[in-house]
């Protein structure tokens, strides 16, 4: 498995891991067992001592799992990473003039950096603001598909 961090760019903090294509298997396996209901995962230190993973960290794992499994490279970033209207640009696949205008609009929430023009947007509030836009999307699809079964133009 192959661990690495980006140095630039939006997921400079990132860490990168690859599963090796022989892993493949042994990681569904992995994603199916911690699945189960109740499953555990348990860390055992050099010295013999567990430690049983939280709740939170066995989602973690079973999503990477998933993910690795497929051959997919997985990327962790913490949700509280500051990004330049730049990186959520790229991040989002937008414009850099329409995500400056969307944070003028407090669509995303944004801070100005003291004594400068320059503003930082949390992970956080990107990831949220995607979810919306999602959700708007999937809104706007129903009322298609509910206008073409009622035959009605639109």
């Amino acid at each position: 498995m192959e661990v690495t961090m980006p140095r630039t760019g939006v997921l400079a903090g990132a860490t990168r891991v690859e599963a090796d294509s022989g892993d493949r298997e042994l990681l569904a396996d992995v994603e199916t067992a911690a699945a189960a209901l109740h499953a555990q995962l348990v860390l055992r230190r050099p010295e013999g001592r567990d430690i049983v993973l939280p709740e939170s960290l066995v989602s973690l794992v079973v999503a990477a799992a998933h993910d690795l499994a497929k051959g997919n490279a997985v990327f962790t970033l913490p949700v509280e990473t500051r990004l330049t209207p730049n990186e959520v640009a790229q991040l989002l696949g937008l414009s850099r003039p329409f995500v400056t205008r969307l944070l003028d609009e407090g669509e995303i929430p944004s801070q100005r950096l003291p004594g400068s023009s320059h503003r930082l947007v949390r992970l956080a509030d990107v990831l949220e603001f995607q979810e919306r836009r999602e959700h708007r999307a999937e809104g706007r699809r129903r009322i298609m598909e509910v206008a073409e079964e009622a035959d009605l133009p639109y």
